[in-house]
């Protein structure tokens, strides 16, 4: 039986994953076009998984010699001679598959096992060359995990290398890789060649060469819908496979690690807590698992945090775009930004910064709110002493909620300051709500009303939607026009009941939560 799979390769024959077809395809016709390109990619984001498909789809055309830096150790790049060495002990692994010249095969081989390397790069290549000149097919290029080796001067010899392989081929004819491919999170097409210490050191990377990767490598709703049939049909249950597939895709917008991550642990915990598996695959069933994603401290967060920390300017940015709606351009010669995209931290959406997944969002909120509850420790508490009251019946008293909220709020700041901003209200009632809901619900901000005028929170509690709008009051007129939007967004989420929660700064406004009856549709209008 397949299982989900989140650690190293994905297998077609022993994990349930989605069909990497298309994204091959589309990166084989620029292998066709002779392309020199880089696939960098996120952390978990599958690159070593298409890279293996890309090979197998490949190999009836091409020769293709795929290699792991990842399979040198540091030492390997620490001299020219020693990396050539490793290199043919690399290509020579791959021997039986790659029906190498006799001639090149026992140089590769000599190198290899010499006791004193002293092969320079220049001479490994012109062999190598010699090969993709001899061979009845053409010769592709694969490397994987080249992070391995972006910080080091020998590193640039060898793309200097394939750079020159690459000119001479289209401008004399002379044999080479017709396609070379270099995979892994750091973009070498933009590395700074500053590594000598001399008055020679260059100012670009040798992989100029290279040509643009565009293609789209997360993974569509329509593919995860087609990997749950065919886990539904190897389990014999039932569930609404293309509902449950959307829902994925909402939280993650098709992040590889964290589609499987949702479906692995829908499978292997989810199912156990809810009794059976039509329960587990259901929106309960996700919001679950995804609460699980959170409170783990895996791999792919500690890499996030990790890169936040080393550009403090971008982390405050990332703040105030979801703590106070802030709206950034995206610039592509933005080296920090760029840093921030090609970790899978951001994304460039029309041009504009926005965080890249809803997954991705929460736990940055959550580690906002984490600085902000050791700043009001007094206020965060005061939901958290409550909670109990807060819960009835497995749904949340939101009008109880808005009610504590706003007497919590007026007992600890008074009444409110010109110099109160909306961003303040923000971050104040994710603090307090956090405490209610943690362990047990999730919440996100909707990003389409996350602006200056309002802020829709949107609570998933144990299967029940709780749409809560947050904005400063501008008067009745622009209230009723919130009233509005608010009863639109309902429909979209089919629910009755919403939540407007004002921040008022007249003297005489009424303090509290005041229920309002609008068509069909009831609202809980909080003032604050």
């Amino acid at each position: 039986m397949k299982q989900f799979n989140t650690t190293a390769v994905c297998i077609p024959s022993k994990h349930y994953m989605v069909d990497l077809t298309q994204i091959v395809r589309e990166i084989s016709v620029m292998v066709d076009e002779g392309k020199y390109f880089t696939i960098n990619r996120a952390r978990q984001y599958g690159k070593t998984t298409t890279i293996t498909a890309l090979k197998n789809y490949l190999s009836d055309t091409y020769t293709v010699l795929s290699l792991d830096f990842q399979q040198i150790s540091d030492s390997g790049f620490s001299t020219e001679e020693k990396f050539v060495q490793e290199f043919c002990r690399l290509v020579l692994k791959r021997k039986a598959e790659l029906n190498i010249p006799e001639n090149i095969c026992s140089k590769l081989e000599a190198w290899r096992d010499t006791q004193t390397p002293n092969t320079r790069l220049s001479t490994l290549f012109d062999h190598l060359y010699l090969w993709c000149g001899e061979s009845d097919k053409k010769v592709v290029l694969i490397i994987d995990e080249v992070d391995s080796a972006t910080n080091n001067q020998v590193f640039l010899d060898f793309l200097s290398q394939l750079r020159y392989g690459y000119i001479s081929r289209d401008t004399n004819g002379d044999p080479a890789f017709h396609s070379v491919i270099l995979a892994g999170v750091t973009d070498v097409k933009h590395l700074k060649g500053k590594l000598r210490e001399d008055k020679d050191s260059r100012e670009n990377s040798p992989w100029n060469i290279a040509a643009d990767f565009s293609v789209d490598m997360s993974l569509p709703s329509e593919g995860i819908c087609k990997m749950l049939c065919e886990y539904k049909a190897d389990h014999a249950i039932e569930f609404d496979t293309a509902y449950i597939s959307k829902l994925i895709y909402d939280y993650t917008s098709g992040y590889p690690y964290l589609v499987s991550r949702i479906c692995e642990l829908i499978d292997d915990e989810v199912v156990k807590k809810f009794g059976n598996p039509q329960s587990a695959w259901s929106m309960r069933g996700v919001d679950e698992a995804v609460k699980l994603i959170l409170s783990e401290n895996n791999t792919l967060f500690q890499s996030l945090t990790k890169v936040l920390n080393n550009y403090p300017e971008l982390r405050q940015s990332i703040r105030r775009i979801l703590m106070e709606g802030a709206r950034f351009s995206f610039n592509a010669q933005q080296d920090s930004l760029l840093q921030l995209q090609m970790y899978g931290l951001i994304r460039n959406d029309h041009n504009t910064v926005r965080v890249s997944n809803r997954i991705f969002e929460t736990m940055l909120y959550n580690l906002f709110l984490s600085d902000e509850e050791i700043k009001n420790n007094a206020f965060s508490k005061d939901a958290g002493v409550n909670r109990n009251i807060f819960v009835q019946d497995d749904r949340l008293n939101m009008p109880l909620i808005m009610e504590h909220f706003i007497k919590t709020y007026t007992q600890i700041y008074g009444p409110l300051k010109d110099r109160f901003k909306e961003k303040d209200g923000r971050e104040l009632f994710l603090l307090y709500i956090k405490p209610i809901i943690n362990g047990t619900g999730n919440y996100y901000i909707e990003a389409q009303t996350r602006d200056d005028r309002r802020t829709d929170v949107i609570i998933d509690y144990i299967g029940q939607q709780y749409i809560i709008e947050l904005k400063i009051w501008h008067g009745d007129r622009y209230n009723l026009d919130g009233e509005k939007q608010i009863c639109e967004y309902l429909d979209y989420w089919n629910l009755d009941t919403g939540y407007m929660l004002s921040f008022n700064f007249n003297k005489k406004k009424k303090t509290g939560v005041e229920r309002v009856q609008i068509g069909n549709k009831v609202l809980f209008e909080g003032m604050v």
